[in-house]
């Protein structure tokens, strides 16, 4: 008998949903074991795949939290071919290390960034390691339930909230909804502009926070393109610039919104997340840049491609020479000093 293809994706989501809710109930009854840290823990994660804006958050939070302790950032290195525990350094390439983890110690200076497969064994390895460190940034751990943060931070893009999400392979969710219960703050991203505080509430009202969670939104403010390659004269772009946005993220909608709002002509180029740029992948670029009409042409790229791109040799120098990066932070909509009073209370506590 054959299947539906729609039934064997709800099956497979079910299967998929039921595996995931029996190892979260052997932790939440302890037969697996969670382990608690004498560190303070903050756990920036999500329970979607992908596209929450989860990397410029960790570097924001780090940013701040740097005022007040050294902080240390710890990720799987999504990619890597290194293994085990290891300390990313900005000469690392992505290879090495992943591309996550490169743009977070490219862009702060100020923290250390590692990299473990095991974040129970690679937090051990920070506290014996790096005995100043004062608390550790858990990049992407949501799901990692063998470590028990101490304040757990869980992102959702208002473009696809999770509530309105379905498990894997049907919808993009990598665990229950229920899951939400275990976040001490959820931060809805990518909050358009024109978002009004009466759809920020009625959100806020779909979520339905638990006691004691609380809510905040945050949105993405992009800077001036920057050039890839030293000795590139600055560029704005205006309306009549043409530009082919080229990326390698999750969800690439927002950036590729932003853009249209400063030119007419905007020509995507979109690769899978976190994907490894080839020659012929180049050749694409250049052929597609070159096939752009007009006297002002740009390619304009993230922050995450950028890394992997700087990798690539053989580039045309004209194709090298257009090639900018264009710059994202996170940007709270209101009471950001209420949630950074929240973190620091936490990470301070035993300082």
């Amino acid at each position: 008998m054959i299947i539906p293809g729609g039934i064997l994706l709800w099956l497979s989501s079910q299967l998929y949903g039921a595996a995931v809710t029996v190892r979260n109930s052997l932790y939440d009854c302890g037969i697996l074991r969670s382990h608690s840290f004498d560190l303070p823990v903050i756990c920036i994660g999500n329970i979607t795949v992908g596209g929450t804006g989860k990397t410029p958050h960790v570097i924001w939070l780090a940013e701040k939290l740097s005022s007040l302790v050294q902080v240390a950032v710890l990720s799987r290195g999504y990619l890597r071919k290194s293994r085990g525990f290891r300390e990313v350094t900005p000469g690392d390439t992505t290879t090495e290390v992943g591309d996550e983890p490169l743009l977070i110690v490219r862009s702060l200076p100020q923290a250390r960034v590692f990299v473990d497969r095991d974040r129970v064994h690679g937090i051990r390895k920070i506290m014996t390691q790096e005995p100043l460190a004062g608390a550790v940034i858990l990049d992407d751990g949501y799901q990692h339930r063998a470590v028990k943060a101490g304040m757990n931070i869980l992102l959702t893009d208002w473009n696809r909230l999770m509530i309105r999400d379905r498990l894997l392979p049907l919808g993009r969710l990598r665990e229950s909804i229920r899951g939400m219960r275990r976040a001490d703050i959820i931060i809805v991203t990518k909050v358009p502009p024109e978002a009004t505080p009466a759809e920020m509430d009625a959100v806020k009202a779909e979520l339905k926070a638990e006691a004691g969670q609380s809510i905040y939104f945050t949105t993405l403010a992009y800077g001036n393109p920057v050039p890839l390659f030293p000795d590139t004269p600055p560029q704005t772009v205006i309306a009549e610039t043409s530009v082919l946005m080229v990326t390698g993220i999750a969800n690439p909608a927002p950036m590729a919104s932003y853009l249209s709002t400063l030119c007419k002509r905007v020509t995507q180029l979109a690769f899978p997340d976190h994907h490894r740029y080839t020659e012929s992948d180049i050749a694409d670029m250049k052929s597609a840049f070159d096939a752009m009409e007009g006297d002002r042409k740009i390619v304009i790229t993230t922050a995450k491609d950028a890394v992997r791109l700087k990798e690539i040799a053989n580039i045309a120098v004209h194709l090298a020479e257009a090639i900018y990066v264009l710059p994202v932070k996170v940007q709270f909509i209101e009471n950001e000093e209420e949630f950074l009073n929240k973190v620091y209370q936490y990470a301070g506590k035993n300082h």
